[in-house]
Protein backbone atom coordinates (compact mmCIF):
# COMPACT_ATOMS: atom_id res chain seq x y z
CA UNK A 1 0.00 0.00 0.00
CA UNK A 2 1.50 3.45 -0.79
CA UNK A 3 1.39 6.06 1.36
CA UNK A 4 1.34 9.43 -0.39
CA UNK A 5 4.46 11.95 0.24
CA UNK A 6 4.91 15.60 -1.14
CA UNK A 7 7.36 15.16 -4.05
CA UNK A 8 9.79 18.12 -2.65
CA UNK A 9 13.26 19.19 -4.94
CA UNK A 10 15.85 19.97 -3.51
CA UNK A 11 17.05 23.61 -3.25
CA UNK A 12 15.73 26.72 -1.89
CA UNK A 13 12.10 26.33 -2.76
CA UNK A 14 12.46 22.69 -1.07
CA UNK A 15 13.37 24.96 2.25
CA UNK A 16 10.45 27.57 1.96
CA UNK A 17 7.95 24.89 1.70
CA UNK A 18 9.23 23.00 4.74
CA UNK A 19 8.73 25.79 6.53
CA UNK A 20 5.28 26.25 5.15
CA UNK A 21 4.37 22.94 6.30
CA UNK A 22 5.64 23.48 9.75
CA UNK A 23 4.15 27.11 10.23
CA UNK A 24 0.96 25.17 9.21
CA UNK A 25 1.22 22.68 11.46
CA UNK A 26 1.93 24.85 14.30
CA UNK A 27 -1.00 26.94 13.94
CA UNK A 28 -3.38 23.57 14.05
CA UNK A 29 -1.90 22.57 17.25
CA UNK A 30 -2.22 25.60 18.91
CA UNK A 31 -5.62 25.71 18.02
CA UNK A 32 -6.07 22.61 18.89
CA UNK A 33 -4.57 23.10 22.08
CA UNK A 34 -6.57 26.36 23.17
CA UNK A 35 -9.98 24.67 22.27
CA UNK A 36 -11.32 24.16 26.04
CA UNK A 37 -14.82 23.37 27.02
CA UNK A 38 -15.37 24.01 30.34
CA UNK A 39 -19.07 24.39 29.60
CA UNK A 40 -20.43 20.72 30.62
CA UNK A 41 -19.63 19.41 34.10
CA UNK A 42 -20.45 15.85 35.81
CA UNK A 43 -21.53 15.73 39.45
CA UNK A 44 -20.54 12.47 41.61
CA UNK A 45 -21.76 12.00 44.99
CA UNK A 46 -19.12 9.33 47.16
CA UNK A 47 -20.12 8.06 50.61
CA UNK A 48 -18.92 10.88 52.66
CA UNK A 49 -21.24 13.33 50.22
CA UNK A 50 -17.50 14.95 48.59
CA UNK A 51 -18.40 16.08 44.95
CA UNK A 52 -16.32 16.01 42.74
CA UNK A 53 -16.55 18.67 40.25
CA UNK A 54 -14.61 18.35 36.38
CA UNK A 55 -14.31 19.61 33.57
CA UNK A 56 -14.72 18.76 29.77
CA UNK A 57 -12.38 20.24 26.73
CA UNK A 58 -13.92 22.11 24.35
CA UNK A 59 -14.43 25.75 24.37
CA UNK A 60 -12.69 28.69 26.25
CA UNK A 61 -16.04 29.53 27.98
CA UNK A 62 -15.96 28.44 32.06
CA UNK A 63 -19.34 27.00 33.14
CA UNK A 64 -19.54 26.80 36.90
CA UNK A 65 -21.72 24.74 38.84
CA UNK A 66 -24.10 26.69 41.14
CA UNK A 67 -25.23 26.25 44.84
CA UNK A 68 -28.42 28.63 45.75
CA UNK A 69 -29.73 29.54 49.41
CA UNK A 70 -31.79 25.41 49.92
CA UNK A 71 -34.55 26.78 52.27
CA UNK A 72 -36.93 24.65 53.51
CA UNK A 73 -40.90 24.68 54.03
CA UNK A 74 -41.84 27.89 56.74
CA UNK A 75 -42.94 25.78 59.46
CA UNK A 76 -39.95 23.21 59.17
CA UNK A 77 -36.99 23.28 61.17
CA UNK A 78 -34.02 24.68 58.89
CA UNK A 79 -31.13 22.54 58.69
CA UNK A 80 -28.07 22.50 56.29
CA UNK A 81 -27.66 20.67 52.92
CA UNK A 82 -25.44 17.92 52.42
CA UNK A 83 -25.01 18.43 48.50
CA UNK A 84 -22.83 21.56 48.61
CA UNK A 85 -18.68 19.84 48.23
CA UNK A 86 -17.18 19.25 51.30
CA UNK A 87 -13.79 18.86 49.12
CA UNK A 88 -12.64 20.29 45.38
CA UNK A 89 -10.73 17.93 43.68
CA UNK A 90 -8.81 19.41 40.84
CA UNK A 91 -8.39 17.18 37.81
CA UNK A 92 -6.12 17.99 35.02
CA UNK A 93 -8.67 19.30 33.31
CA UNK A 94 -9.13 22.32 35.59
CA UNK A 95 -7.67 25.58 35.71
CA UNK A 96 -4.27 25.26 35.76
CA UNK A 97 -2.35 28.43 35.17
CA UNK A 98 0.23 30.25 37.31
CA UNK A 99 -1.85 32.19 40.33
CA UNK A 100 -1.76 35.61 40.89
CA UNK A 101 0.52 37.10 43.33
CA UNK A 102 -1.54 38.04 46.28
CA UNK A 103 -1.52 42.09 47.15
CA UNK A 104 1.37 43.77 49.32
CA UNK A 105 -1.07 44.71 52.12
CA UNK A 106 -1.40 40.70 52.66
CA UNK A 107 2.42 40.67 54.18
CA UNK A 108 1.15 41.73 57.46
CA UNK A 109 -0.57 38.43 57.86
CA UNK A 110 3.22 37.63 58.75
CA UNK A 111 3.83 40.31 61.05
CA UNK A 112 0.36 39.99 62.61
CA UNK A 113 0.80 36.67 63.97
CA UNK A 114 4.97 37.23 64.81
CA UNK A 115 3.82 37.05 68.31
CA UNK A 116 3.57 33.35 68.54
CA UNK A 117 5.43 32.21 65.78
CA UNK A 118 8.13 30.76 68.38
CA UNK A 119 6.03 29.53 70.60
CA UNK A 120 3.05 28.31 68.74
CA UNK A 121 -0.90 28.72 70.17
CA UNK A 122 -2.06 26.84 73.15
CA UNK A 123 -5.57 26.22 74.14
CA UNK A 124 -4.63 28.21 77.19
CA UNK A 125 -4.24 30.74 75.04
CA UNK A 126 -7.11 30.69 73.20
CA UNK A 127 -9.28 30.36 76.36
CA UNK A 128 -7.67 33.43 77.63
CA UNK A 129 -8.77 35.82 74.64
CA UNK A 130 -12.58 34.41 75.67
CA UNK A 131 -12.48 37.52 78.15
CA UNK A 132 -13.30 40.12 75.83
CA UNK A 133 -14.64 37.80 72.77
CA UNK A 134 -18.17 37.74 71.63
CA UNK A 135 -17.94 34.46 69.88
CA UNK A 136 -15.57 31.56 69.08
CA UNK A 137 -15.37 29.96 65.61
CA UNK A 138 -14.50 26.11 65.44
CA UNK A 139 -14.31 24.83 62.04
CA UNK A 140 -13.83 20.68 62.26
CA UNK A 141 -14.23 18.56 58.93
CA UNK A 142 -14.89 21.41 57.16
CA UNK A 143 -17.99 22.38 59.01
CA UNK A 144 -18.52 25.94 60.74
CA UNK A 145 -19.48 25.63 64.80
CA UNK A 146 -20.21 29.47 66.82
CA UNK A 147 -20.27 29.91 70.63
CA UNK A 148 -21.46 33.12 71.05
CA UNK A 149 -20.62 34.49 74.55
CA UNK A 150 -22.35 38.10 73.77
CA UNK A 151 -24.20 40.06 71.42
CA UNK A 152 -22.50 42.47 69.33
CA UNK A 153 -22.91 46.10 68.32
CA UNK A 154 -25.66 46.00 65.79
CA UNK A 155 -25.19 42.88 63.07
CA UNK A 156 -21.50 43.00 63.30
CA UNK A 157 -21.28 39.18 64.87
CA UNK A 158 -23.86 38.36 62.76
CA UNK A 159 -22.27 39.69 59.10
CA UNK A 160 -18.66 38.57 60.32
CA UNK A 161 -19.65 34.94 60.83
CA UNK A 162 -21.44 35.41 57.27
CA UNK A 163 -18.38 36.15 55.71
CA UNK A 164 -16.87 32.98 56.98
CA UNK A 165 -19.26 31.05 56.00
CA UNK A 166 -19.09 31.89 52.26
CA UNK A 167 -14.99 31.49 52.39
CA UNK A 168 -16.09 28.19 53.24
CA UNK A 169 -18.31 27.95 50.60
CA UNK A 170 -15.47 29.45 48.02
CA UNK A 171 -12.75 27.34 49.11
CA UNK A 172 -14.43 24.22 50.70
CA UNK A 173 -12.40 21.78 52.41
CA UNK A 174 -9.24 23.50 51.87
CA UNK A 175 -9.48 25.57 55.88
CA UNK A 176 -7.49 23.46 58.65
CA UNK A 177 -9.58 22.35 62.24
CA UNK A 178 -9.47 26.10 64.16
CA UNK A 179 -10.32 27.49 66.64
CA UNK A 180 -10.47 30.77 67.39
CA UNK A 181 -11.96 34.06 69.75
CA UNK A 182 -13.63 37.02 68.22
CA UNK A 183 -14.12 40.61 69.43
CA UNK A 184 -16.55 42.64 67.43
CA UNK A 185 -15.86 45.80 69.70
CA UNK A 186 -13.83 48.92 67.95
CA UNK A 187 -10.65 49.11 70.00
CA UNK A 188 -7.93 46.65 70.52
CA UNK A 189 -7.26 45.41 74.09
CA UNK A 190 -4.49 43.05 73.59
CA UNK A 191 -1.82 45.28 75.00
CA UNK A 192 1.78 44.00 74.24
CA UNK A 193 3.52 45.99 77.37
CA UNK A 194 1.39 43.35 79.11
CA UNK A 195 3.39 40.73 77.64
CA UNK A 196 6.86 42.11 77.60
CA UNK A 197 8.27 40.96 80.54
CA UNK A 198 10.71 37.51 81.03
CA UNK A 199 7.98 35.82 83.42
CA UNK A 200 5.39 37.12 81.67
CA UNK A 201 2.62 34.22 79.43
CA UNK A 202 2.11 34.04 75.91
CA UNK A 203 -0.35 36.56 74.46
CA UNK A 204 -3.96 35.57 73.60
CA UNK A 205 -4.66 35.74 69.84
CA UNK A 206 -7.98 37.46 69.81
CA UNK A 207 -9.66 38.59 65.89
CA UNK A 208 -10.84 41.91 65.58
CA UNK A 209 -11.46 44.67 63.00
CA UNK A 210 -8.65 46.88 63.77
CA UNK A 211 -5.38 46.93 65.74
CA UNK A 212 -2.35 49.76 66.59
CA UNK A 213 1.21 49.76 67.34
CA UNK A 214 0.74 49.20 71.28
CA UNK A 215 -1.62 45.73 70.59
CA UNK A 216 -1.50 42.56 69.49
CA UNK A 217 -4.61 42.15 68.27
CA UNK A 218 -5.47 39.90 64.67
CA UNK A 219 -6.46 41.93 61.87
CA UNK A 220 -9.67 40.53 60.35
CA UNK A 221 -11.88 42.55 57.82
CA UNK A 222 -14.73 44.01 58.87
CA UNK A 223 -18.86 42.90 58.57
CA UNK A 224 -19.27 46.12 56.28
CA UNK A 225 -18.03 43.94 53.60
CA UNK A 226 -21.04 41.38 53.45
CA UNK A 227 -23.31 44.45 54.13
CA UNK A 228 -24.57 46.50 56.95
CA UNK A 229 -27.95 46.77 57.17
CA UNK A 230 -28.49 48.86 60.03
CA UNK A 231 -27.67 51.99 57.76
CA UNK A 232 -28.65 50.00 54.50
CA UNK A 233 -24.66 49.80 52.96
CA UNK A 234 -25.16 47.01 49.88
CA UNK A 235 -22.28 44.28 49.99
CA UNK A 236 -18.92 45.21 48.98
CA UNK A 237 -18.78 43.98 45.24
CA UNK A 238 -22.38 46.22 44.67
CA UNK A 239 -20.74 49.13 46.10
CA UNK A 240 -17.84 49.12 44.33
CA UNK A 241 -19.54 48.99 40.97
CA UNK A 242 -21.98 51.53 41.90
CA UNK A 243 -18.86 53.85 43.10
CA UNK A 244 -16.99 53.03 39.72
CA UNK A 245 -20.55 54.03 38.22
CA UNK A 246 -20.59 57.60 40.10
CA UNK A 247 -17.08 58.28 39.71
CA UNK A 248 -17.00 58.00 36.03
CA UNK A 249 -20.14 59.69 35.60
CA UNK A 250 -18.34 63.23 37.16
CA UNK A 251 -15.42 64.98 35.43
CA UNK A 252 -13.16 64.91 38.50
CA UNK A 253 -12.15 68.79 37.19
CA UNK A 254 -15.97 69.73 38.02
CA UNK A 255 -16.22 69.11 41.37
CA UNK A 256 -15.94 71.41 43.85
CA UNK A 257 -12.40 72.53 45.37
CA UNK A 258 -13.25 71.96 49.36
CA UNK A 259 -12.51 69.46 51.38
CA UNK A 260 -16.05 67.28 52.43
CA UNK A 261 -16.72 65.17 55.71
CA UNK A 262 -19.92 64.22 56.88
CA UNK A 263 -20.24 61.97 59.81
CA UNK A 264 -21.61 61.49 63.56
CA UNK A 265 -18.63 63.28 65.67
CA UNK A 266 -19.99 62.87 68.71
CA UNK A 267 -18.06 59.82 69.48
CA UNK A 268 -14.70 60.88 69.71
CA UNK A 269 -13.29 64.52 70.61
CA UNK A 270 -11.18 64.80 67.64
CA UNK A 271 -14.33 64.69 65.71
CA UNK A 272 -16.03 67.33 67.17
CA UNK A 273 -12.48 69.41 67.25
CA UNK A 274 -13.10 68.81 63.08
CA UNK A 275 -16.49 70.51 63.77
CA UNK A 276 -14.38 74.01 64.76
CA UNK A 277 -13.16 73.72 60.76
CA UNK A 278 -15.94 74.26 59.42
CA UNK A 279 -16.43 77.61 56.91
CA UNK A 280 -18.03 80.58 58.95
CA UNK A 281 -18.62 84.05 58.84
CA UNK A 282 -15.40 85.09 60.40
CA UNK A 283 -12.96 82.16 58.67
CA UNK A 284 -12.76 79.72 55.43
CA UNK A 285 -10.63 76.85 56.48
CA UNK A 286 -11.61 75.17 52.66
CA UNK A 287 -13.72 72.37 54.87
CA UNK A 288 -17.55 71.61 54.73
CA UNK A 289 -18.53 69.74 57.12
CA UNK A 290 -21.82 67.98 58.20
CA UNK A 291 -23.46 66.54 61.01
CA UNK A 292 -24.87 63.08 60.13
CA UNK A 293 -28.47 61.84 61.87
CA UNK A 294 -28.50 58.16 61.68
CA UNK A 295 -31.89 58.20 63.31
CA UNK A 296 -33.15 60.97 60.87
CA UNK A 297 -31.77 59.18 57.82
CA UNK A 298 -33.21 55.71 58.80
CA UNK A 299 -36.98 57.25 59.05
CA UNK A 300 -36.40 58.96 55.65
CA UNK A 301 -35.24 55.93 54.05
CA UNK A 302 -31.46 56.79 53.41
CA UNK A 303 -32.09 59.08 50.60
CA UNK A 304 -29.37 61.27 51.52
CA UNK A 305 -26.76 58.99 53.19
CA UNK A 306 -25.64 56.61 50.88
CA UNK A 307 -22.55 56.11 50.37
CA UNK A 308 -22.06 55.76 46.57
CA UNK A 309 -23.58 58.90 46.03
CA UNK A 310 -21.43 60.88 48.28
CA UNK A 311 -19.07 60.21 44.67
CA UNK A 312 -21.53 61.85 42.62
CA UNK A 313 -24.11 64.25 44.48
CA UNK A 314 -21.06 64.91 46.92
CA UNK A 315 -19.26 66.70 44.27
CA UNK A 316 -15.87 67.33 46.59
CA UNK A 317 -12.12 67.48 45.31
CA UNK A 318 -11.20 66.42 48.93
CA UNK A 319 -13.13 64.08 51.35
CA UNK A 320 -11.62 63.97 55.22
CA UNK A 321 -11.32 60.46 56.96
CA UNK A 322 -11.30 60.77 60.50
CA UNK A 323 -11.29 58.10 63.28
CA UNK A 324 -13.95 57.69 65.57
CA UNK A 325 -13.98 55.99 68.47
CA UNK A 326 -11.62 53.46 67.11
CA UNK A 327 -10.74 52.95 63.40
CA UNK A 328 -13.92 54.16 60.84
CA UNK A 329 -15.41 51.60 58.37
CA UNK A 330 -15.98 54.95 56.20
CA UNK A 331 -12.18 54.37 55.32
CA UNK A 332 -12.10 52.11 51.93
CA UNK A 333 -15.64 54.10 50.77
CA UNK A 334 -13.87 57.74 50.72
CA UNK A 335 -10.60 56.52 49.59
CA UNK A 336 -12.77 55.03 46.56
CA UNK A 337 -14.38 57.84 45.53
CA UNK A 338 -11.37 59.05 43.44
CA UNK A 339 -11.27 62.54 45.14
CA UNK A 340 -8.03 63.41 47.25
CA UNK A 341 -8.61 61.70 50.71
CA UNK A 342 -7.30 63.70 53.58
CA UNK A 343 -6.17 61.51 56.22
CA UNK A 344 -6.48 63.14 59.33
CA UNK A 345 -3.78 60.89 61.74
CA UNK A 346 -4.71 57.81 62.20
CA UNK A 347 -3.97 56.10 65.14
CA UNK A 348 -5.65 52.24 64.46
CA UNK A 349 -5.32 50.21 60.80
CA UNK A 350 -7.45 47.80 59.35
CA UNK A 351 -5.94 44.82 57.52
CA UNK A 352 -5.13 47.00 54.59
CA UNK A 353 -4.36 50.18 54.87
CA UNK A 354 -0.93 49.73 56.30
CA UNK A 355 -0.24 49.24 53.09
CA UNK A 356 -0.94 53.05 51.66
CA UNK A 357 1.61 55.42 51.37
CA UNK A 358 1.24 59.38 52.17
CA UNK A 359 1.29 61.48 49.06
CA UNK A 360 0.35 58.89 46.94
CA UNK A 361 -2.73 57.14 47.92
CA UNK A 362 -3.50 59.66 50.52
CA UNK A 363 -2.92 63.75 51.66
CA UNK A 364 -1.69 63.44 55.78
CA UNK A 365 -3.41 66.17 57.94
CA UNK A 366 -1.98 67.11 61.31
CA UNK A 367 -4.45 65.58 64.47
CA UNK A 368 -3.21 68.82 66.54
CA UNK A 369 -3.70 71.75 63.81
CA UNK A 370 -6.36 70.07 61.67
CA UNK A 371 -7.60 73.60 60.09
CA UNK A 372 -4.53 74.91 58.94
CA UNK A 373 -3.82 71.45 57.36
CA UNK A 374 -6.47 70.94 55.56
CA UNK A 375 -6.74 74.80 54.05
CA UNK A 376 -2.51 74.10 52.99
CA UNK A 377 -3.96 70.84 51.65
CA UNK A 378 -6.36 72.16 49.50
CA UNK A 379 -5.00 75.07 48.56
CA UNK A 380 -1.98 73.05 47.06
CA UNK A 381 -4.20 70.76 45.53
CA UNK A 382 -6.41 73.41 43.71
CA UNK A 383 -2.36 74.76 42.62
CA UNK A 384 -1.56 71.40 41.51
CA UNK A 385 -4.56 69.72 39.82
CA UNK A 386 -2.87 67.10 37.96
CA UNK A 387 -1.30 66.06 40.94
CA UNK A 388 -4.15 66.16 43.31
CA UNK A 389 -6.36 64.10 40.93
CA UNK A 390 -2.88 61.15 41.02
CA UNK A 391 -3.41 61.00 44.41
CA UNK A 392 -7.36 60.35 44.39
CA UNK A 393 -6.48 57.84 41.24
CA UNK A 394 -3.83 56.32 42.93
CA UNK A 395 -6.30 55.56 45.92
CA UNK A 396 -9.15 54.96 43.62
CA UNK A 397 -7.27 52.15 41.87
CA UNK A 398 -6.09 50.50 44.79
CA UNK A 399 -9.29 50.06 46.08
CA UNK A 400 -11.00 48.82 43.22
CA UNK A 401 -7.98 47.06 42.05
CA UNK A 402 -6.77 45.07 45.20
CA UNK A 403 -9.12 45.28 47.23
CA UNK A 404 -11.59 43.34 45.66
CA UNK A 405 -13.95 40.96 47.03
CA UNK A 406 -11.84 38.11 45.55
CA UNK A 407 -9.25 39.53 47.62
CA UNK A 408 -10.49 40.09 51.07
CA UNK A 409 -11.76 35.87 50.41
CA UNK A 410 -8.26 35.56 49.75
CA UNK A 411 -6.78 37.33 52.95
CA UNK A 412 -9.25 35.56 55.29
CA UNK A 413 -7.83 31.78 53.53
CA UNK A 414 -3.91 32.60 54.25
CA UNK A 415 -4.91 34.34 57.83
CA UNK A 416 -6.96 31.43 58.92
CA UNK A 417 -4.75 28.72 57.37
CA UNK A 418 -1.50 30.18 58.76
CA UNK A 419 -2.91 30.88 61.87
CA UNK A 420 -4.11 27.03 62.51
CA UNK A 421 -1.11 26.10 61.93
CA UNK A 422 0.02 27.23 64.78
CA UNK A 423 -2.50 25.98 66.90
CA UNK A 424 -0.09 23.35 69.14
CA UNK A 425 -3.65 21.25 70.16
CA UNK A 426 -6.45 19.23 68.34
CA UNK A 427 -9.33 21.74 68.14
CA UNK A 428 -13.05 20.22 69.14
CA UNK A 429 -16.24 20.95 69.10
CA UNK A 430 -17.24 22.70 72.27
CA UNK A 431 -20.62 21.86 74.46
CA UNK A 432 -22.29 25.59 73.64
CA UNK A 433 -21.91 25.18 70.09
CA UNK A 434 -23.70 24.98 66.89
CA UNK A 435 -23.26 24.56 63.44
CA UNK A 436 -23.84 27.09 61.00
CA UNK A 437 -24.54 26.72 57.16
CA UNK A 438 -25.71 30.00 54.69
CA UNK A 439 -28.74 28.18 54.89
CA UNK A 440 -29.43 28.34 58.67
CA UNK A 441 -28.14 32.15 59.27
CA UNK A 442 -30.28 33.27 55.62
CA UNK A 443 -33.72 31.58 55.43
CA UNK A 444 -34.95 32.38 58.77
CA UNK A 445 -33.43 36.53 58.04
CA UNK A 446 -35.78 38.68 56.82
CA UNK A 447 -35.32 42.87 55.45
CA UNK A 448 -31.99 44.49 54.50
CA UNK A 449 -30.49 41.09 56.58
CA UNK A 450 -31.85 38.15 54.09
CA UNK A 451 -31.46 40.83 50.99
CA UNK A 452 -27.63 41.53 52.14
CA UNK A 453 -26.77 37.80 52.60
CA UNK A 454 -28.68 36.58 49.41
CA UNK A 455 -26.62 39.31 47.62
CA UNK A 456 -23.59 37.90 49.11
CA UNK A 457 -24.00 35.02 48.62
CA UNK A 458 -20.90 32.62 47.22
CA UNK A 459 -22.30 30.14 44.81
CA UNK A 460 -20.17 28.25 43.51
CA UNK A 461 -16.60 26.46 44.60
CA UNK A 462 -13.68 28.84 43.36
CA UNK A 463 -12.02 27.00 40.45
CA UNK A 464 -8.95 28.44 41.09
CA UNK A 465 -7.00 28.25 43.92
CA UNK A 466 -6.09 31.66 46.18
CA UNK A 467 -3.52 33.79 45.00
CA UNK A 468 -0.02 33.08 46.32
CA UNK A 469 1.07 35.00 49.47
CA UNK A 470 4.09 37.29 49.51
CA UNK A 471 6.81 36.27 52.09
CA UNK A 472 6.91 38.15 55.56
CA UNK A 473 9.14 41.56 55.64
CA UNK A 474 12.91 41.16 56.28
CA UNK A 475 13.53 43.41 59.18
CA UNK A 476 15.94 46.59 56.91
CA UNK A 477 13.09 46.45 54.63
CA UNK A 478 10.10 46.61 56.94
CA UNK A 479 12.52 49.40 58.64
CA UNK A 480 13.02 51.24 55.88
CA UNK A 481 8.78 50.95 54.68
CA UNK A 482 8.51 52.99 58.09
CA UNK A 483 11.16 55.68 57.31
CA UNK A 484 9.53 56.31 54.02
CA UNK A 485 6.48 57.17 55.15
CA UNK A 486 7.83 58.91 58.64
CA UNK A 487 10.34 60.94 55.70
CA UNK A 488 7.11 61.95 53.67
CA UNK A 489 5.02 63.05 56.26
CA UNK A 490 7.78 65.48 58.18
CA UNK A 491 8.31 66.81 54.21
CA UNK A 492 4.85 67.72 54.50
CA UNK A 493 5.11 69.21 57.62
CA UNK A 494 7.96 71.64 56.70
CA UNK A 495 6.06 72.95 53.23
CA UNK A 496 2.88 73.33 55.97
CA UNK A 497 4.89 75.16 58.48
CA UNK A 498 6.88 77.13 55.89
CA UNK A 499 4.01 78.66 54.20
CA UNK A 500 2.15 79.69 57.60
CA UNK A 501 5.76 81.50 58.51
CA UNK A 502 5.12 83.59 54.97
CA UNK A 503 1.64 84.23 55.74
CA UNK A 504 2.16 85.90 59.17
CA UNK A 505 5.34 87.41 57.97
Amino acid sequence: MQIWRPQLKKGPATVRTLLFLLLVLFIAAFLSSSWIDTSKFSVERSTNKTVIISLEHKTLHRKVLEFPLNCTIKNETQTCPTNYPRTIFQSEDQDSSPRTVCPDYFRWIHEDLRPWIATGITRDMVERAKKTANFRLIIVQGKAYIEKYRKSIQSRDMFTVWGILQLLRRYPGRLPDMELMFDCDDKPVVRSSDYSGPNSTGPPPLFRYCGDRWTMDVVFPDWSFWGWAEINIKPWNDMLKDIKEGNNKTKWIDREPYAYWKGNPFVAETRRDLLTCNVSDEQDWNARLFIQDWILESQQGFKKSGLASQCTHRLYLYKIYIEGYAWSVSEKYILACNSVTLFVKPYYHDFFTRSLQPLKHYWPIRDTDKCRSIKFAVDWGNKHKQKAQAIGKAASDFIQEELKMDYVYDYMFHLLNMYAKLLKFEPRVTEGAVELCSEVMACPADGLERKFMTESLVKSPSVTGPCTMPPAYEPRVLGAFYRKKLNAIRQLQKWEDGCCKMRKS
